[in-house]
């Protein structure tokens, strides 16, 4: 082993969607991933700080964060309260032994939410002690037109945010330069969702990395040389798959990324 073998490399419960918290638990640990981000939705399990304790401790596979559940798709999960959500995914981080939440910008509608958002996320943070790292998102296209779906706005590079996620499909769907996000962010890039995207497309496609368009190899080793204190999670798109060929998938994510961390000579 070389590189930097303390980042681990964890396995986001969405890459196993529609499938549930146990069945991520499950697969990681059988593939050798080192933790797991639990994606709070509709599985009650995901909910429950008792049940995923008992699932990382039956497994022995820690969970390293939370996603809050503050994606159209979880809507009614928690409530229809911003705040509530945040709060109630800082304190199922701090149950879990998680140290960071995933939170994504407020939508454009939420208004009296996104006026308080960047406050809000440092307070929070400061008294909590969980990291809160605002992920990256990407302009949604509505008539052939671009449309500013978040606020204060998709790119949180020139926000005031201590942290940030950095997702690898979202930067191909947006156009971004994702490897100078990595520069511009510097101490501030906390947390990786890693995927890939061909960058064709207004689709968020979560491809497994190296089969897009993304710089993943090159982030990864520019982390893996930097010391980097975050953690790399597999966020990437396995639906349609049968259960062999998600494995499969699943499993070159994870030697992908080690390889290009440097912690697994090739």
């Amino acid at each position: 082993m070389t590189g930097s073998p303390a980042v681990p490399v964890a396995l986001s419960s969405a890459s196993m969607y529609p499938q549930g918290a146990a069945a991520t638990f499950e697969t990681a640990a059988r593939l050798g991933y080192d933790g797991v981000e639990v994606m709070v939705w509709t599985d009650p399990i995901s909910q429950q700080a008792g049940a995923l304790r008992a699932l990382a401790e039956h497994h022995g596979v820690r969970i390293v964060s939370i996603h809050a559940p503050t994606l159209l798709l979880t809507a009614r999960v928690w409530g229809s309260d911003p705040w509530t959500k945040v709060d109630r995914s800082i304190e199922l981080a701090q149950e879990v032994g998680a140290s960071t939440a995933v939170l994504h910008p407020p939508f454009r509608w939420q208004r009296d939410y996104a006026r308080t958002f960047v406050d809000g996320v440092a307070t929070r943070e400061h008294d909590s002690g969980v990291t809160l790292a605002v992920e990256n998102m990407f302009p949604w296209a509505a008539r052939g037109r671009q449309v500013q779906a978040y606020l204060p706005h998709w790119d949180p590079v020139p926000q005031p945010y201590d942290h940030v996620t950095l997702d690898l499909s979202h930067t191909a769907t947006a156009g971004s330069d994702a490897m100078q996000m990595v520069r511009d962010l510097g101490d501030r890039l906390a947390h990786i969702h890693l995927a890939d995207g061909s960058g064709a497309t207004v689709r968020d496609e979560h491809l497994v990395p190296g089969r897009g368009s993304q710089p993943c190899a090159e982030v990864l080793a520019h982390l893996g040389a930097s010391g980097f204190g975050g953690s790399v999670v597999l966020e990437v798109g396995t639906r349609r798959l049968a259960a062999e060929d998600r494995d499969d998938d699943l499993r070159e994510c994870l030697d992908f990324a080690r390889e290009h961390l440097g912690q697994r000579v090739p």
